[in-house]
């Protein structure tokens, strides 16, 4: 009997594509994990700003560049080359982004008043530059492939980079300030943020060259932007996934911006948070490997309930954490890796079925847009947990480079452990709500794939 050809947006995708797919959030870490460990810290201990000063230029920063991700995320939707919708925006970003990464690591010799202006210009024009590239490719995982598990194959490579590149850059990053600055923190940064935009332009192009765009919409005619939003207004499982995104983000900020201060102001050791993160990173990775096979086990609802779960449980513990146990502190934190490593992966492939989802209801598909959006939230949930440590921070006393109060010692050690672990809980339990699970994909898939064949019989043969 004769065998339909499989759709090419159900074909398998091959491993050069997904690692090369996966590479490229190796870079994007290479710019991420800089901003969410170390920029807090560079601005309060090298650049010669407040933590509070810090702590609202960034939260305000963030805030607006939320919503530059909605209109950014309909221009990449609407965009047509012969490269495809996608693909092209790692190319043409890359340099714009080096070049503001590094302006933003740069001291320049100005008072009080002329650092935080140029803290604010170039922390916004950077994150802008980095939405533009990143938005684009979040949604390039949402048309490599149509089918539920090929996704979260792309994507559980893709956060085994993306890890692998948080890894290199917290263990890394204190060791090439030192050696490329020679003594001269400020140039070291600066340098430092030369050395990692370069390294991240590469991966960049290569998976531009490396990998295809499959999934294209059954109607392609135009629609407007606020048709898009009010889709997802709509778009019950997209909801939960806008507020989850939020959630984790303040429990993974709080965590990852609070450790250097954890390790050099209570612990006293503050060699050790090049080790502390890297740990996390490297778990997390492993964890993000695990995925696509958990996947296979557990649907993605139910296995996001349990690790949000077990992060909560694991971050409470840590605050009961003696501060001269650091194999208990090192071991909490791989566990926390552990479980959190999956999030990631899961909650992108979600994002993608939700995209389907949408299109299956509305007849109208707007990858870029479903992506944005939820790094919008994202992007909310960092600039709270920012707000919240710059204000627990000024409210308890906090002096860069001095003997810190009992009380701000406390504050530190509760940014690290219970705050994180209320946010935990409260993700696990909003999860709760989200109903589109393995058996409703598989019907939706079936019905975009029968329209498609519809619509192109209805067009008839194309005569030459």
């Amino acid at each position: 009997m004769h065998k339909s050809p499989q759709p090419a947006s159900n074909q398998n995708v091959s491993w050069r594509e997904k690692i090369s797919y996966g590479l490229a959030d190796t870079g994007f870490n290479f710019y991420w994990t800089n901003i969410s460990t170390f920029l807090l810290f560079f601005y309060t201990e090298v650049f010669g700003i407040t933590a509070a000063a810090a702590g609202f230029m960034m939260t305000t920063v963030k805030l607006i560049n939320a919503f530059t991700d909605p209109l950014i995320g309909a221009f990449a939707d609407r965009t047509s080359t012969r490269h495809g919708k996608f693909r092209p925006f790692l190319v043409w970003m890359a340099a714009p982004l080096t070049v503001s990464a590094v302006l933003v690591y740069t001291t320049p010799n100005l008072g009080g008043d002329g650092k935080i202006i140029w803290a604010y210009g170039t922390y916004l024009l950077m994150m802008v530059c980095y939405t533009c590239i990143n938005i684009p490719y979040n949604a390039l995982s949402g048309v490599m492939s149509a089918d539920p598990q090929q996704r979260a194959d792309i994507n559980g490579l893709r956060f085994v980079g993306g890890f692998t590149g948080g890894t290199l850059v917290s263990a890394a990053t204190p060791k090439l300030v030192e050696l490329l600055g020679q003594g001269d923190t400020q140039v070291g940064w600066q340098l430092t943020m030369v050395f990692w935009g370069l390294a991240a332009s590469i991966l960049f192009v290569n998976a531009f060259f490396n990998t295809k765009e499959r999934v294209e919409a059954v109607n392609e005619e135009k629609t407007k932007v606020w048709d898009d939003i009010k889709d997802l207004k709509g778009n019950q499982p997209w909801m939960i996934l806008f507020v989850l995104a939020l959630i984790i983000m303040v429990t993974i900020t709080l965590r990852q911006t609070t450790a250097p201060y954890y390790f050099k102001y209570y612990v006293e050791r503050a060699d050790l948070i090049a080790a502390f993160v890297p740990a996390y990173m490297f778990s997390a990775a492993a964890g993000a490997a695990l995925t696509p096979i958990l996947t296979r086990l557990v649907d993605k609802r139910n296995l996001m309930i349990i690790l949000m779960t077990l992060t909560g449980i694991f971050s409470v513990a840590f605050y009961f954490v003696p501060k001269d146990q650091v194999e208990i502190m090192f071991g909490l934190q791989i566990a926390i890796g552990l479980v959190l490593g999956p999030k990631s992966p899961l909650a992108f492939s979600m994002y993608a079925d939700t995209a389907d989802y949408n299109e299956w209801r509305t007849g109208r598909r707007a990858t870029a847009m479903t992506f944005a959006a939820a790094t919008f939230s994202q992007k909310l949930g960092t600039a709270l947990a920012t707000a919240l440590i710059g204000s627990v921070f000024a409210a308890l006393g906090y002096v860069a480079n001095a003997d810190q109060s009992q009380a701000s010692l406390d504050g530190i050690v509760l940014l690290m452990s219970i705050f994180p672990a209320i946010f935990a809980f409260v993700a696990a339990f909003v999860l709760m709500f989200y109903t589109l699970d393995k058996q409703q994909l598989k019907t939706i898939q079936e019905e975009l794939t029968q329209r498609k064949a519809a619509k192109q019989a209805a067009s008839g043969p194309i005569l030459y």
